[in-house]
């Protein structure tokens, strides 16, 4: 009988012998793996099947092992193989390693699975540069699509797309939502342009000065309907509509900021598509207050999808922008 303490065996002829030779030493950990199937299976063909490999490279392989250990392994049976004494003691000493080991790989072959399967991700046109850098910078694959809110919702409901990035709550059965982030209204301009009355008028709190300087800039809107605005000046002002009109339209607010960096005027924005613009010095921050709007923005996915670790690094992706 073979008896162990700690890291050492003795067997009955008082044969000392030290186990870790069996995990430092060794040359193939594809050996381990064999010796786990066969053990197991008590069969060299099952074995064999079990690791897609030929029977005689399990029987070859298990012949290093016995040359390399210096004790026999296993006795060969009219049906298969019988353990010796020293594989049932090798089998204790590396089998629940060897379950970690390969709990690991599976894992990282898990991940690596999920980097490179093509996602579909919806998110609105005008939050598709300041978010989808992140995105892009993490996954391999990743197929875009432009669409406000409630198509976004749409989609991801009927699993026709896998992430949405919107800015409205849905409370549904089918669908997960996590806030990634807030995002707030600001006031830019371009470089050219002299704020230093509006920052006195600021100062004072003059609204009626801050509201007639604002009136005579050059006005860039993302929208002909200008709802961003006019939730400004409502916040802002208290007032329902605006007396200024927009002296350029441009579709997409990142592209409105990128055009306003060459020209003279104004504009609202979100903070996160301006932030880089701000810390480049390409455009101004001329206002920013307690009292401007803001807006939750939250990650939609569908449920009972094979997704959580796609899903955990896009949260964490998107979540960055908003730090």
């Amino acid at each position: 009988m073979i008896q162990i303490y700690g890291y050492y065996a003795i067997s009955k002829n008082n044969l000392n012998y030290v186990c870790d030779k069996y995990i430092y030493n060794m040359v193939n950990l594809e050996w381990y793996r064999t010796f786990k199937s066969v053990y197991k299976n008590g069969n060299f063909s099952l074995a064999a099947k079990e690791l897609f490999i030929s029977q005689p490279a399990v029987s070859q392989q298990m012949s290093m092992l016995e040359a390399h250990v210096g004790y026999k392994l296993f006795n060969r049976k009219s049906k298969g193989v019988e353990p010796t004494e020293y594989a049932k003691l090798l089998n204790n000493l590396i089998i629940e390693a060897l379950d970690r080991l390969e709990n690991v790989e599976s894992g990282f072959r898990s991940k690596a699975l999920d980097a490179n399967r093509l996602i579909t991700i919806g998110v609105s046109q005008h939050l598709f540069t300041s978010l989808a850098s992140k995105l892009i910078a993490t996954f391999d694959y990743i197929d875009f699509s432009f669409h406000e809110n409630d198509t976004l919702f749409d989609l991801v409901n009927t699993k026709k797309i896998d992430f949405a990035i919107v800015t409205a709550k849905y409370d549904t059965f089918d669908t997960i939502q996590k806030q990634i982030g807030e995002m707030v209204q600001i006031v830019v301009g371009s470089p050219k342009i002299d704020a230093n009355e509006l920052q006195l008028q600021i100062g004072n709190n003059n609204a009626d000065a801050i509201e007639d300087w604002l009136n005579e800039q050059k006005w860039y809107s993302h929208d002909s309907g200008i709802p961003h605005i006019k939730l400004f000046w409502l916040h802002v002002f208290n007032k329902k509509r605006p007396s200024m009109v927009p002296n350029y339209i441009i579709p997409s607010e990142y592209e409105m900021l990128e055009v306003l960096t060459q020209n003279e005027g104004i504009g609202i924005s979100w903070d996160i598509n301006a932030k880089h613009f701000i810390a480049e010095n390409r455009l101004q921050l001329l206002w920013k207050s307690a009292e401007m709007p803001s807006t939750a923005v939250y990650l939609l996915s569908a449920k009972n999808t094979n997704f959580n670790t796609i899903a955990q690094d896009v949260e964490a992706a998107l979540t960055a922008v908003f730090r």
